[in-house]
């Protein structure tokens, strides 16, 4: 004799596919909220200020360097604190009400909020220095950050794509000192130009994992 009609089977059925959709659905929901949206190609964030990298670095010609000024020294690109920004604009579009947010920083102290486009994980180290002096150019890993209004990843950032540059590094290495001109044009093969430089410098970028894992 049965202990459990034959309609308890369907009952359990439903009852545990409801439940394995339910748990499907929250996985989901978790991954598809938890996921971190600056590792994205195409993450362009809503910044505070309008700031146009195509009007300031390209029609105006300013250079990267005086934004981000202690590429050349440290691991890390400053974000321009405040009175970078006042050392023009406490006379160019002073009253501009689209830059108030950056004369209250100036009041106050507080610095810009500003979010942060290209960001990798904290167990990745990455040092701009020896990436800028080495000859990498910004437009390598930024694009042509010259031509953005809005600035957006253009590049993946992910550890195959930097793998692929440390095994071949000579398309994207260049003199120094043109780092910053991000629409270079080379006058011969730009590989032959980066193998020259690597010689002359004996670069060797690591492929092991310490390299990057520290």
């Amino acid at each position: 004799m049965a202990i459990f009609p034959k309609s308890s089977d369907i009952i359990l059925k439903v009852a545990g596919a409801v439940v394995g959709l339910g748990a499907v659905a929250t996985i989901a929901a978790y991954a598809y909220y938890s996921y971190p949206t600056v590792i994205d190609t195409g993450y362009q964030p809503v910044q505070p200020v309008p700031y146009s990298h195509k009007l300031h670095a390209g029609q105006l010609g300013l250079n990267c360097f005086y934004c981000h000024y202690t590429v050349y020294r440290t691991a890390y690109a400053a974000i321009p604190g405040t009175e970078v920004c006042m050392n023009c604009h406490a006379k160019v579009k002073d009253k501009s009400p689209r830059l108030e947010p950056v004369r209250q920083s100036w009041v106050t102290g507080q610095p810009i909020p500003w979010k942060e486009i290209h960001k990798l994980p904290d167990y990745v180290y990455f040092n701009h220095r020896s990436h800028v002096t080495a000859g990498v150019s910004c437009v390598s890993c930024h694009g042509r950050i010259d031509q953005m209004v809005e600035v957006h990843q253009e590049k993946p950032l992910n550890m195959g794509w930097c793998l692929e540059c440390h095994r071949d590094p000579a398309p994207n290495v260049r003199p120094a000192e043109l780092v910053t001109q991000l629409d270079w044009v080379p006058d011969r093969d730009p590989r032959k130009i980066g193998e020259e430089i690597i010689a002359q410098k004996h670069l060797n970028p690591p492929t092991n994992c310490s390299g990057c894992h520290r």
